[in-house]
């Protein structure tokens, strides 16, 4: 039996080190990591672990939530994880999936991950209307007319999207987004 090891953080400004660190504490032998929102499920370092897993492997994380962020999420996972002969188990919480407690405690801990994620987000759109009505979030700038008509130019000379994306500093959504106005209009 294997220990693999995976750690998450949200953003750039946090660091992994120190989840990195209690895991190789815990005897991981291979360590997966992301710098990714947890509701994002196509995380790379995630579909990596879970390509790597084998029979018989200890999932180790430090906390439930690093893994997943809903409890359909993570209640998903562990049936992978179990009809693979893999089991889960977090250093900080007294879970493991290899016994019937341990597999109520982690659906408990999902269901108050879960419960916060969604107060932060309640809380993260009153803020926004509240500064709407302040008149301080006005959303993204526009784009400029400029950027629109180099965009409409390249995608006449037959530019792919990407490319057009690339040259003009813009995502592929804003491209599609000027590309459909111009036929519209």
């Amino acid at each position: 039996m294997s220990k693999v090891g995976y750690a998450r953080v949200s953003t750039l400004d946090q660091s992994l080190e120190v989840q990195l660190q209690k895991l190789r504490d815990h005897g991981c032998d291979k360590i997966f990591s992301d710098i990714a929102s947890g509701s994002d499920t196509r995380r790379q370092g995630l579909k990596d672990l879970m390509a790597y897993l084998r029979t018989e492997d200890m999932l180790v994380v430090t906390r439930v939530d690093r893994i997943a962020r809903s409890v359909l999420d993570l209640q998903q996972l562990v049936r992978d994880l179990k009809a693979s002969g893999i089991t889960l188990s977090a250093i900080e919480q007294p879970v493991s999936t290899n016994s019937a407690s341990g597999k109520a405690f982690l659906d408990m801990l999902a269901v108050f991950a879960e419960f916060e994620l969604n107060i932060r987000r309640e809380r993260q759109m009153e803020g926004i209307a509240a500064a709407k009505v302040a008149g301080k979030y006005k959303g993204r700038k526009p784009v400029s007319l400029a950027k629109k008509e180099k965009v409409i130019y390249l995608r006449k000379q037959h530019y792919s999207i990407t490319d057009i994306a690339r040259q003009s500093s813009l995502s592929r959504n804003t491209v599609y987004k000027i590309l459909r106005e111009y036929c519209m209009s």
